[in-house]
């Protein structure tokens, strides 16, 4: 049997929806960003996960760095973010000029660890880039204490943490901003794909965030009725999907329910089956806090060290299935390196990086699958 680590699922409204956004085109519609289907994603965000304001994006990375022209970085600017996150939290930052802080991460979460973050403020510090690493949020009740103490902004990477929750908050609904990924790897998907969540009523910088997605001008104005020209008012770039893109994704985010429940029965499964093999020290399962509701987005084992997880790694792919490691931190690749840092800088985080081993997940996985992955698993288990 053949396991691929990720499938992307289906509702079955996609290419109805698709149809319709072609349809429309003869009657006045288009197919560029900012059509029918993307004010549907976009209200849907806002009116299930309460954000003030969404806007739909190209990617989780374009959402990034929409938040952070938004907060005005200057060279030299701090912002302190987890090394154990994709490079896109940080490429935003050194893009603008900032310096990335790097701190380390929580053992149960593997969410960036609050204390780290208070060690490492200084008069630089503008931001905290925390990422919900599982969909599972990291102590935002703390992460935000500190920003309101030393007056500094929360960009809350919420790249895999779609429809989860911290003590019932969706997560992107928390900190000035938040961003979500649509990836076809990711709960809900249309390919490549993210929003923006403006969690104020600013309108000046919502009016912003609109200028700088639409390259710059103040279309989104023009075509509210709001000026009788658009025009080129700051720098900007093009963060805008297709309506196609949005069409698929409304298909998706139509069956959020059904997606998560899905998803959560394969993470149960898996928690359930492996449980027995946490008690002897032979692994480590996920922690799910009590203030967190995650949404199943993945699930991963923790080994007694590298060589362990690289050894069970490949006797799955012989069977035929993909499990996958990740990330190797920030602050030991050679972009961080290049900036100063060093590998022992973070210790727990190197240490839990190469003990990390993710595991196929993803709505729709059938039953025989996932035991056929268990069962794998176990086999191997009983001579670790």
């Amino acid at each position: 049997m053949q396991i691929p680590f990720n499938r992307p699922y289906l509702t079955g409204n996609e290419l109805r929806y698709l149809e319709d956004v072609i349809r429309s085109v003869r009657e006045g519609g288009h197919l560029s960003g900012d059509g029918r289907y993307t004010q549907k994603v976009q209200d849907f965000i806002q009116s299930r996960f309460g954000a003030k304001k969404a806007l739909l994006t190209t990617s989780c990375t374009s959402a990034l760095e929409l938040a952070t022209r938004l907060l005005n970085l200057k060279p030299g600017d701090e912002v302190i973010v987890p090394s154990y996150t994709f490079s896109s939290t940080v490429n935003p930052i050194i893009m603008a000029g900032g310096r990335p802080v790097f701190t380390e991460i929580q053992e149960g979460t593997l969410n960036i660890d609050p204390e780290d973050i208070r060690r490492k403020i200084t008069p630089r510090t503008r931001a905290i880039f925390p990422m919900h690493y599982a969909g599972i949020s990291c102590a935002m009740d703390e992460v935000m204490e500190l920003a309101q103490e030393h007056d500094i902004k929360v960009v809350e990477d919420a790249a895999q943490a779609v429809n989860a929750k911290y003590k019932r908050t969706y997560l992107g609904t928390i900190g000035d901003f938040g961003c979500y990924s649509f990836h076809e790897t990711k709960n809900y998907v249309c390919g490549e794909g993210g929003a923006l969540l403006i969690n104020t009523d600013d309108r000046a910088i919502i009016e912003r965030a609109e200028i700088i997605r639409e390259k710059g001008t103040n279309r989104s104005k023009f075509h509210r009725g709001e000026t009788d020209k658009y025009t080129w008012v700051d720098t900007g770039s093009s963060y805008l999907p297709s309506d196609l893109l949005a069409a698929f994704l409304y298909a998706q985010l139509e069956k959020l329910d059904e997606i998560q429940k899905s998803r959560m029965k394969v993470w149960n499964a898996y928690y359930s089956a492996l449980n027995p093999f946490e008690a002897p020290g032979k692994i480590r399962l996920p922690v799910v806090p009590d203030y967190a509701d995650h949404n199943a987005h993945l699930f991963y084992i923790l080994f007694r060290d590298e060589r362990t997880r690289d050894s069970v790694m490949k006797g799955l792919k012989v069977q035929g299935i993909h499990a996958v490691f990740h990330y190797i931190p920030l602050h030991s690749a050679p972009v961080g390196l290049g900036l100063g840092y060093r590998k022992e800088d973070l210790p727990l985080t190197e240490e839990m990086s190469g003990r990390l081993l993710r595991l196929p997940m993803y709505a729709g996985m059938r039953d025989e699958e996932r035991d056929y992955i268990i069962t794998a698993l176990r086999d191997q288990f009983r001579s670790l």
